[in-house]
């Protein structure tokens, strides 16, 4: 029997959006955190991405719940694809972003959930269970981190800054290194802390910058509502805000000075 507090209706103000975010994504974690540091066969699909039994299970998890509470809801994962519904909703599902250190036993990996409506992403759940961090976020209603409020850091000069990505070579598109290379050497800590946990980071304030040369909207979209309701910056390498193919975030002070140092081309501070 579907639990009261979570049978939500089709039309949802944002308390509801984040309760909703929160459950699934906590669902999915759990699913995940079963497997972890279990013994596992690893395969590998055509992108050369590490997938396993514990990502497929989690994200069913995720999609049994959405299914009995929101039929109509369109649906898309990253190991279990699009299932398409006549809804202007749509949830957007990584059952385990950093699959490559789930496997290897480290805990820096997480389960994101977001919710879209008419094409902006309204609310989105960052489950890192085997840290302990879990950052809820919908727009208007803040973001949350393990049930407090939490903001970005205040800091305001390279000098006192970390940075961070999922892999320094960027192999996807090598000729940002020099400029990652640049940048690392005028900032107090450069790190590969990498996939969602580097956003969590920045999001809580123990970090300033986080960016990857690569990602797909299930990467994407759960981060967005996260780092902005955390009174930080969220946009691809043009600058454009909202799910790109690559992503940059950032505290709001350092917004532009990080963004220049980088060589984004269109970013404008808001």
């Amino acid at each position: 029997m579907a639990n009261p507090k979570y049978s939500l209706p089709s039309v949802m103000n944002e308390s509801e959006l984040l309760s909703a975010v929160e459950e699934v994504a906590r669902l999915c974690g759990d699913a995940a955190l079963r497997h972890f540091r279990t013994r596992l066969d690893v395969e590998f699909k055509s992108d050369g991405s590490e997938v396993t039994r514990a990502d497929r299970e989690a994200e069913a998890v995720a999609r049994e719940w959405i299914g009995r509470r929101f039929p109509n809801d369109a649906i898309l994962g990253e190991e279990l694809g699009w299932e398409r519904k006549p809804s202007a909703r749509r949830w957007i599902i990584d059952p385990i972003d950093g699959t490559r250190s789930f496997v290897r036993g480290v805990p820096l990996w997480g389960s994101l959930v977001a919710l879209e409506e008419n094409g902006v992403v309204v609310a989105g759940a960052i489950n890192c269970a085997a840290s302990g961090d879990f950052l809820v976020a919908a727009r208007g209603e803040g973001c949350w981190h393990n049930g407090s409020r939490t903001s970005m850091s205040g800091v305001g000069t390279f000098a006192t800054a970390t940075i961070l990505t999922t892999d320094s070579r960027f192999r996807a598109q090598p000729d940002r290194l020099p400029k990652w290379i640049e940048l690392g050497s005028q900032v107090a800590n450069s790190r590969a802390w990498g996939d969602c946990y580097g956003y969590v980071l920045v999001a809580t304030g123990r970090a300033e910058l986080m960016v990857d040369d690569r990602m797909s909207p299930w990467d994407v979209a759960a981060l967005i509502p996260v780092i902005e309701e955390a009174g930080g910056v969220f946009t691809d390498w043009e600058g454009r805000p909202g799910i790109g193919p690559d992503s940059i975030a950032s505290n709001a002070t350092l917004a532009r000075p990080f963004r220049d140092a980088l060589g984004v081309p269109t970013f404008q501070v808001v």
